[in-house]
Parts: structure tokens; C-alpha cells; sequence
């Protein structure tokens, strides 16, 4: 069963001056100078995945790799083509970014959980879990603010990944906490794939994606070069990298 599908998605971004003079805006309208054209992270991008499978997104920076993960997430719409996902949604793609300081860590667990989807009671249920895993126990009523980068986003990740959704996303995190927590994380990720639900990762540590992935979307200035097998893939992308160095 296919749970997610792109038809012929492109997604664009407007570029813009930054913090321009007045003087310098009103410059331009007077002229009549024409704005920069925008920006395209995807370009008419087709593909599907069925459930189950797990699926790296590779492709060197600025490829759309990023922005094809906020598409499935649902924090952007594509401007043209049309973006089908059939399952709930968890997103690890900015771990922390809906955590306050000023609140304890408990209390950021019980916000964060909300924002996520969990009800009161099962983030009840699940929080002796989130803290255990997180591994923060002796600060977790202390404030967010003297907590460590480190200890933020290993909190952040323990209450995304026990929303258990039918969908992960993962962009870069992989690499929160110390080698300990990071061999929790993928073993916590295997036992998702192996539960029969369906992950999208994005990293550029090959090693990890041949770990977690068993194909891959190769990405190149938002244009979808080749969906194979993930050593396939990661061969063809190798070499491209290798003829371009």
C-alpha cells in the first residue's frame, strides 16, 4: 500500500533583500526593478513509497531534501503537483524548536507531547519512558534554560519517538547526545521499522542510511536524479560527487 506519493511537485521560495535601506526599497519600486526570481527546492518531482519501506533522501546541500521532508510533514504546500500521505506524521526535524526555557523540562515534555498529537493521559502513560530514555531524569524539573544543547535535544527526541506515528521523518538528528544515546536511537529506529511502519531519513553519514534505509531518492538542485536500491543510489551519487571534485 503506498503511503506516500508526489506527482509532479515543485515547491518554490521567494528570495528577498534581507534588511534593505528605505531608501533602497523605495529605489526599487520607483524604478519599477523587478524582484530576484524565485527560488525552486523541487522541481517537478514524481515518486512513491509503500508502507513499510524505509527510504533515504540523499544530495548535497541545498538539494530539496529538507524541503521535500516538510512537504510530507505538512509544514508547506507545494506550489504545483500534488503531495498524498496517508498515515500520522511524526517529523524529527528541528528537535527542540517547540521548547520553552523558561518552563521545566517535565513541563516541555507534557507541552511538546501536546503539540505532537498525544493526549494528557497517554503522555502520562508514556512519561516515566520519555524521561528513562532521555536519560536528563535528575534535571527534568529543573528549567529548560540550564540545560545543556545536548540534554535539549535528547529530551526532544525521547518524546518525538515514543508518539510511535505510522510515519517518521528524520533530517539530521541522528547525531544528538554521545555515542550511548545515539546506539539507543538507532535501536529504537530499527524496532520501528520492524513494527512494519515506513521511515524517510536524511543524513550524510552514508554508513547510518545503509543501516536504517533499504532505498533511496537521490536529490540534485531539487530535481529527482534516481530512486533505487539505497547502495545503488549511494554508488551513483559517489560517483557524480567524484567526477565534480
Amino acid at each position: 500500500m503506498r503511503v506516500i506519493e508526489f506527482q509532479n511537485v515543485s515547491k518554490s521560495f521567494h528570495r528577498h533583500a534581507g534588511q534593505m535601506l528605505l531608501r533602497n526599497h523605495l529605489t526599487r519600486f520607483l524604478l519599477r526593478q523587478k524582484q530576484e526570481p524565485p527560488f525552486f527546492a523541487l522541481k517537478g518531482v514524481s515518486f512513491t513509497v509503500e508502507q513499510g519501506a524505509s527510504v533515504a533522501v540523499i544530495g548535497s546541500n541545498g538539494a530539496g531534501k529538507s524541503t521535500l521532508l516538510g512537504l510530507v510533514a505538512g509544514v508547506c504546500h507545494p506550489d504545483a503537483g500534488r503531495v498524498t500521505v496517508d498515515g500520522t506524521v511524526a517529523a524529527l526535524l528541528e528537535l527542540g524548536s517547540g521548547f520553552h526555557p523558561g518552563l521545566t523540562g517535565r513541563e516541555n515534555v507534557l507541552l511538546n507531547a501536546a503539540l505532537l498529537g498525544l493526549s494528557r493521559r497517554r503522555t502520562n502513560e508514556l512519561f516515566e519512558d520519555i524521561v528513562e530514555f532521555s536519560g536528563v531524569r535528575e534535571f527534568i524539573d529543573e528549567p529548560l534554560r540550564t540545560y545543556s544543547t545536548g540534554m535539549i535535544m535528547r529530551l526532544a527526541f525521547s518524546v518525538a519517538i515514543h508518539r510511535e506515528p505510522e510515519i517518521l521523518l528524520i533530517d539530521e538528528v541522528l547525531a544528538v547526545g554521545d555515542a550511548a544515546f545515539q546506539s539507543k536511537c538507532l535501536e529504537r529506529i530499527h524496532r520501528f521499522r520492524n513494527s512494519g511502519r515506513t521511515l524517510l531519513c536524511v543524513s550524510h553519514a552514508t554508513g547510518i542510511l545503509q543501516k536504517l534505509c533499504d532505498r533511496a531518492l537521490w536529490l540534485d538542485h531539487g530535481e529527482l536524479m534516481l530512486t533505487a536500491p539505497v547502495n545503488d543510489v549511494l554508488a551513483a551519487y559517489a560517483g557524480r560527487q567524484a567526477t565534480t571534485a
